[in-house]
């Protein structure tokens, strides 16, 4: 049973019954002694696909809901629909584009370090991986220049995802993106 600080995106819980990702964290920290901290916590309904926010002090519990972790490859997209592959028997898990909300721009086909979370047979949503690699598809030169700072400048990657990058990247390079902040981490 994790308690409130221990949740990440992606995690689900077990609310009333009911399957709930955690789409959106934030903790608050009061500022007189002795409060404690404060997550709120936006999560999405696995069955309904509603939202739903909730408040969570940090020690509190919650119970994990009953979901198969399994690891999958992200085979291909077909009318809207996202195909995700097991590893092990090569079953295929189909899920909807809305239900990958947030995700969408860290995928590329054949990918293979995702987890899907599966309950009775049906996909309900994936874990990605910390970091993944992509490829820069669109940056402006880099100025050359007597610069001391650090610039950066805006790159697009292969899966639209646009962030900022060192000013010394070029097209064609592949980079590693964090999947949780949506930074620019090193090159690959």
């Amino acid at each position: 049973m994790p308690k409130a600080s221990d949740l990440k995106r992606g995690m689900i819980i077990d609310i009333n019954g009911v399957p709930h990702i955690v789409k959106q964290l934030e903790s608050k920290s009061p500022s007189s002694r002795g409060a404690a901290t404060l997550y709120k916590v936006r999560f999405n309904n696995l069955q309904s696909h509603q939202k739903l926010d909730c408040s969570f002090k940090g020690d509190d519990l919650l119970k994990d809901a009953d979901c198969t972790r399994m690891q999958v490859q992200y085979s291909y997209l077909d009318d809207g629909t996202y195909y995700f592959m097991n590893m092990e028997d090569f079953a295929q898990y189909g899920i909807n584009a809305e239900q990958l909300e947030g995700q969408l721009q860290y995928l590329i086909e054949q990918q293979e370090d995702i987890i899907a979370l599966v309950m009775d047979g049906n996909l309900l949503g994936i874990e990605l991986p910390q970091s993944v690699n992509l490829e820069v598809v669109d940056t402006p030169p880099a100025v050359t220049g007597s610069s001391a700072t650090n610039r950066s400048k805006t790159a697009k990657l292969t899966t639209g995802l646009e962030i900022q990058v060192p000013e010394y990247l070029s097209n064609g390079e592949v980079i590693k993106v964090n999947t949780v902040t949506g930074k620019f981490m090193s090159r690959a």
